[in-house]
């Protein structure tokens, strides 16, 4: 029997609908709407049913980075030998398809974000949830170092390299933003030399083998 219900076009969620037709607006004039009860109207829905998803476009644009955020997790552990990568290509992974996720809102990011004021002031709020998720995401990735000596342990410092992570997620930000190379090739190039570095400050070091040989000849005393 012939499933009627497969030509029905599928319509996006209430939520969903607002982040995007958020985000066409932004395009096609280059500010946020005017109020949250001539958006709601402009999209067929009741500024009471907007609250019910979002309390204020900073919100609505929170929403768009969670997205992101979450659509560049899916495409990336979507991937058949994404189980397999160390720690470290994990983080370079992330950051390859997070900015080919981000490549489709560059657009609306440019008009919201390329101002004097857009990074310093408006953006660390509205990402709020993205670096929950973030620090999340990244917390699994230093638990794997740990566990395969990619990453040392380290007293007092440890619990502070979630948020170098988050650091360096919004240099890499900021830097794809004024990027004009071609194919944004800088910042492919400053990818892979931030994650080295990270990875460099959060690994074993000079510093700590001499420490344990220190221990290792004060012990054997």
């Amino acid at each position: 029997m012939e499933n009627i219900e497969s030509n029905q076009p599928i319509t996006p969620d209430t939520r969903t609908l607002i982040t995007e037709a958020f985000v066409q607006h932004v395009l096609e004039t280059g500010r946020e709407p005017v109020s949250v009860y001539k958006f709601a109207q402009s999209i067929g829905i009741r500024e009471e049913e907007f609250y019910t998803y979002y309390t204020s476009f900073l919100g609505v644009k929170g929403g768009v980075w969670e997205q992101i955020f979450e659509r560049t997790i899916a495409h990336m552990e979507a991937q058949p030998v994404h189980a397999s990568y160390s720690a470290r290509e994990k983080l370079l992974a992330f950051y390859f398809t997070w900015i080919e996720e981000m490549k489709k809102y560059r657009s609306y990011l440019l008009a919201l974000y390329l101002q004097p004021e857009g990074l310093r002031k408006a953006m660390p709020a509205e990402l709020r949830g993205f670096k929950i998720k973030f620090q999340a995401f990244a917390n699994e990735i230093i638990q794997q170092g740990i566990a395969t000596d990619q990453i040392v342990e380290r007293k007092y410092i440890s619990d502070k390299y979630a948020d170098a992570l988050w650091a360096e997620t919004l240099f890499i930000l900021q830097f794809w933003l004024k990027d004009t190379s071609t194919s944004f090739e800088k910042t492919d190039a400053a990818i892979e030399k931030s994650v080295n570095l990270a990875f460099d400050l959060v690994g074993r070091t000079a510093v700590d083998s001499l420490v344990d040989f220190a221990k290792f000849l004060y012990q054997s005393k």
